[in-house]
Parts: C-alpha cells; sequence; structure tokens
C-alpha cells in the first residue's frame, strides 16, 4: 500500500453507481419493459416500411424530397450517393440504421424541446441544466452503453436509449438559446397586445428561433448518428454492426463500406435539416417555388432578389413597430 493509498481513502463511487443502477432496474422494472415494448416496435415497424418499399422507389422518394426543400443539386447527388449504397449491399443495413436514428431524434427532440423552453424561461431552471448537460455531453459515448445494456439488455433498444441520452444537450441548449435570443422589444409588443405568455411563447418566440431550434435538431441528428454506429456494440442491427463485425474480423472492405454509407446518410440528413432550419436561404427549392407560383409570381427566378429584399423590408418593419409599441406608455 503505498502513501496516497493510506492517507486518501478509496471512494466506491463506482459500486454505487453500479447499484443505483440495480435499484432502478429492480423498481421500476415496468416503467423499462413498457418503454423496451414501444421503443422496439417503433424500430421495427418503421425499418420493415423501409426495407418492404423498392430501394429504388425510396431512392426517388429521398431525392424528391432534397429537390422541395433545398435544390435539384442535392436530389442529383442524393441519387447518385444513394446508388452507391445500393452497389455496395448495404441498403438493408444503412435502412436499419436510418430508423434507429429517426426514432432516437424523436424521442430526443420531444424530451430536449420542453426542457430548452423550460430553461428559457426560468433561470433557475437554466442553472440546474446546465451542468447536467455539460456532464452528459463530456460523458465518453461507451459509458451510455452500460446503463443501456443493464436496463434493456443486447438488442436495438438498448441503443435507442444510449443515442437519446447521447444527442439530447444540443437540443436542450439551442432550443434555450434561441428562445432568449428572440428581441425582448417584440416580445414586450405582443405583452403591449395583451398576449398571454403560452401566445407570446408560441406566436412569438418559437417561430423567431425556428433557425436555431432547428440547428439543434441537425446536431442531435449528426451526433445520433455517431452514436448509432456505437450502438452496434450492444446488438443494435445497421451499419454501426457492420462496423463492429468488419473490426473482429479485421475485414477491411466490409468496414468501409459501411462507414462510407454512414457518411452518406448523415450528408443527406445534414443538408436537409439545415435547408428546413432556414427555407429562405434556397429560393430555388421546390417549396419556394411553389409558393411564388401560390403567391402569383409565376415562377420567375428574376424576382428572387426583389421578394428577398421585400422580405427583409417586412422584418425590419414589423421590428420598428414592436420598437413602437413597447415605447408607448400609459
Amino acid at each position: 500500500m503505498s502513501d496516497n493509498d493510506s492517507i486518501v481513502p478509496r471512494i466506491p463511487i463506482g459500486e454505487w453507481g453500479d447499484g443505483a443502477l440495480d435499484w432502478i432496474n429492480d423498481n421500476f422494472e415496468w416503467l423499462l419493459d413498457f418503454l423496451a415494448t414501444v421503443l422496439d416496435f417503433l424500430v421495427t415497424t418503421l425499418t420493415d416500411a423501409l426495407v418492404t418499399v423498392p430501394a429504388l422507389v425510396l431512392v426517388v422518394v429521398f431525392a424528391l424530397i432534397g429537390l422541395l426543400v433545398r435544390s435539384w443539386e442535392l436530389a442529383v447527388g442524393t441519387i447518385i450517393t444513394f446508388l452507391l449504397i445500393i452497389a455496395m449491399d448495404q441498403w438493408v443495413t444503412a435502412m436499419q440504421t436510418l430508423a434507429l436514428v429517426m426514432i432516437a431524434t424523436l424521442v430526443a427532440i420531444l424530451v430536449a424541446v420542453p426542457i430548452g423552453i423550460l430553461a428559457a424561461r426560468n433561470d433557475r431552471v437554466s442553472a440546474v441544466v446546465r451542468p447536467v448537460l455539460d456532464f452528459m455531453q463530456t460523458m465518453p459515448a461507451f459509458v451510455y452503453l452500460i446503463p443501456a445494456v443493464v436496463f434493456f439488455g443486447i438488442g436495438v433498444v438498448p441503443g435507442i436509449f444510449a443515442t437519446v441520452i447521447f444527442a439530447l444537450p444540443p437540443g436542450v441548449r439551442l432550443t434555450e438559446l434561441g428562445i432568449r435570443g428572440v428581441d425582448s422589444e417584440t416580445v414586450e409588443a405582443g405583452q403591449a397586445f395583451g398576449a398571454t405568455p403560452g401566445q407570446i411563447l408560441r406566436g412569438i418566440q418559437l417561430p423567431l428561433a425556428t433557425p436555431t431550434i432547428m440547428a439543434g435538431v441537425n446536431q442531435v441528428i449528426m451526433l445520433s448518428l455517431s452514436m448509432a454506429v456505437i450502438a452496434g456494440i450492444a446488438g443494435a442491427d445497421g451499419l454501426g454492426k457492420e462496423v463492429v463485425a468488419s473490426i473482429s474480423t479485421l475485414n477491411g472492405p466490409q468496414g468501409i463500406e459501411a462507414g462510407l454509407s454512414v457518411v452518406i446518410i448523415a450528408i443527406y440528413l445534414d443538408r436537409v435539416t439545415a435547408a428546413l432550419g432556414r427555407p429562405g436561404d434556397y429560393p430555388h427549392s421546390g417549396l419556394s417555388m411553389i409558393r411564388r407560383r401560390s403567391d402569383g409570381g409565376g415562377g420567375d427566378t428574376s424576382s428572387d432578389d426583389t421578394a428577398q429584399d421585400e422580405a427583409d423590408e417586412r422584418v425590419e418593419g414589423g421590428a420598428d413597430k414592436g420598437r413602437g409599441l413597447a415605447q408607448v406608455g400609459p
């Protein structure tokens, strides 16, 4: 025994943590079983739906989504890269990973956005949440597999659980940041009109914070994809399992193909969610063209700059009106 061992006694934090996990597993077994059943059903149903549809049909659907929300360049790139996934014989595993990421992202957003809203509206909640998020973001990703496997065993459900925990923090942070970043004078203008806090949240803060919140969704998706690969260690089907198998068998081609498929899906989801967060930045998207036609623009691309200038003027005019209303005294 060294001098340090005799001076500083060992603190069995690991044993305490293991005991806490066992206590949760014993006392909340009914809740964990319910969550496992629901998550397994959602992922299995979505995976079956994606795999049942012919691959070429899904490629066209994904390309149309890219065309609608961003540009024809994304649509063409989607067709080429997704056909590459099919050619590498990774389509089924890619759809399994996509289903896991979509469900994990949905759960993470349903948890993160309300917490972010609450933190933005209450400084005490923010003070409590911030160190918890710091802890979650600095904890090594592999560690999240420990409680996941203890609670749910081996399979896709512990992969979803670990993915949600790992991807949650940026959703909470950027939701809070977006709402706190809304111009206070605009909020005061709504209050001057007698709007309730709920109406201000729904009608002013959330719409103006949407780009920042969508940036958080984008980060949640990216972290979900990175964790979905690690979740393959816990037995989750998909590209992560392919990567793990390639490492265990030293199969380089298998690992390269699975890794490239992950990159392709990540780039596609990144471009789509970025376009959804800032639709005004993509005037040549299908949705923008449809909107201009419905507004009587006739789809004339030469009016893009004029439409953007008019939108900027409306935003500035609204801000000026808000300032004027905020300055009106009793």
